[in-house]
C-alpha cells in the first residue's frame, strides 16, 4: 500500500508529495521502518528500498510484521541531483522535528515525525558524499549507545562509530526520532552519486538478519560479521597539504602502521609527486577519498586507532 505522508503545493499547480510504502502481513504488530533520501545525492538507499520490498513481495508468506519504507525524503533533491532540498538551499536533516505552523520544509518534517513515531525500529540509510567513500557503518551518540549497539551489531556493517560529540547533531531526524523513544540507526555506506550494489547486499543481509530478531521474518538469514565498535578510540584524519590528484595504494578496511605509505599526491602539469600521503597513526582505514582532486586541506582518509593494549580487529 502507497501512503502520502506530507504533501504541499508548489508552483505551476503541481504538489511535493513525501510517500511510503506499508508491507503489512501476519498478527505480528512489531514495525520497522527503512528511511533514505534526505539527500538528494545520496543513492545507495534507493536500490536497498527497491531490494528489500521486491524480496519481502516474493516471500509474503515468510514475512510477519509492519515494514515502511520511505524511499525518498527529499524527492526534489533526488530529482535534481541535489544534496539538499532545490530553490531553498537547504539541508533537509538540519530542519527536524520540524513545526505545524512554519516554513513549508519544516511542516514537512513535522508531518515525518509524526509517521515515523511509535516505530520499533528505524533505520535511516545514507550515503556519503561525492568526495568520500565510506565502508558500511553506523553512526550513533554515547547517550543512545546502549540502547542502539545490540540493534546496530545486527545489521551486518563493517563498523559502528560512538561518538563523544555526536555527528548526529539536534536537528537530524536521528537524533529527533531517538529523543521521543523511536529508535533510530544511522547507516553510512558507499559514495554519492552512486550505488554500490555489495555494500546494499551487505545491509539488505543485516535488515532480514534484526528482522528475524524481531521475528518478523520465518525465512533464513545469511552469516552476519561481527562489527568493530569505537566507542573510546581515536581516530585519525588524513588530509592533503598539497593541491593535485590523490592516488590512493590502500584500500577500505586495510590495516595500516603509522607512517605507511597509502597514497600520493601528483601534479598532471609536471609529472612530478608533490606529496606522499602516509597514515597518520596505526589502524584500519574506513574513510577513503574517491574524488581524485585535491586542495591543501581536503580529507583523504579516516584511520581507526586499535584499542589500546590489543588489535584494530
Amino acid at each position: 500500500m502507497i501512503e502520502t505522508i506530507a504533501t504541499a503545493s508548489l508552483a505551476v499547480n503541481e504538489n511535493l508529495n513525501i510517500q511510503k510504502r506499508r508491507i503489512k502481513n501476519g498478527n505480528n504488530k512489531t514495525r520497522l521502518s527503512i528511511v533514505t533520501g534526505t539527500h538528494g545525492d545520496e543513492l545507495e538507499g534507493q536500490y536497498l528500498a527497491y531490494m528489500l520490498g521486491k524480496y519481502i513481495d516474493e516471500h509474503i508468506e515468510l514475512f510477519d510484521g509492519i515494514l515502511d519504507i520511505y524511499p525518498a525524503l527529499n524527492p526534489m533533491g533526488i530529482d535534481s541531483i541535489t544534496r539538499g532540498i532545490p530553490i531553498f538551499d537547504l539541508d533537509m536533516n538540519r530542519v527536524f522535528p520540524g513545526t505545524k505552523d512554519g516554513t513549508m520544509i519544516e511542516v514537512i518534517c513535522s508531518s515525518i515525525i509524526d509517521d515515523l513515531s511509535g516505530s520499533d525500529v528505524c533505520i535511516d540509510i545514507h550515503a556519503s558524499n561525492i568526495f568520500l567513500k565510506e565502508i558500511p557503518q553506523i553512526r550513533m551518540s554515547v547517550p543512545t549507545a546502549d540502547t542502539l549497539l545490540p540493534y546496530a551489531k545486527m545489521l551486518n556493517v563493517d563498523f559502528v562509530w560512538v561518538h563523544e560529540s555526536a555527528t548526529v547533531l539536534e536537528s537530524t531526524l536521528a537524533h529527533t526520532l531517538n529523543k521521543i523513544g523511536t529508535k533510530t540507526l544511522v547507516v553510512e555506506m558507499g559514495v554519492g552519486m552512486r550505488i554500490t550494489k555489495e555494500y546494499c547486499q551487505q545491509l539488505f543481509d543485516g535488515i532480514l538478519n534484526l528482522m528475524k530478531s524481531l521475528k518478523m521474518w520465518k525465512g533464513e538469514t545469511n552469516s552476519i560479521r561481527e562489527p568493530i565498535i569505537s566507542i573510546d578510540h581515536e581516530v585519525g584524519f588524513v588530509n592533503s597539504d598539497a593541491a593535485g590528484i590523490f592516488i590512493p595504494f590502500s584500500k577500505f578496511g586495510d590495516i595500516v602502521k603509522k607512517g605507511d605509505h597509502i597514497g600520493d599526491v601528483v601534479d598532471p602539469l609536471t609529472s612530478k609527486i608533490v606529496e606522499k600521503i602516509k597514515a597518520v597513526c596505526d589502524g584500519m582505514i574506513f574513510t577513503l577519498r574517491e574524488y581524485p582532486v585535491v586542495y591543501g586541506g581536503s580529507l583523504l582518509a579516516r584511520i581507526l586507532e586499535p584499542v589500546k593494549g590489543g588489535d584494530t580487529e
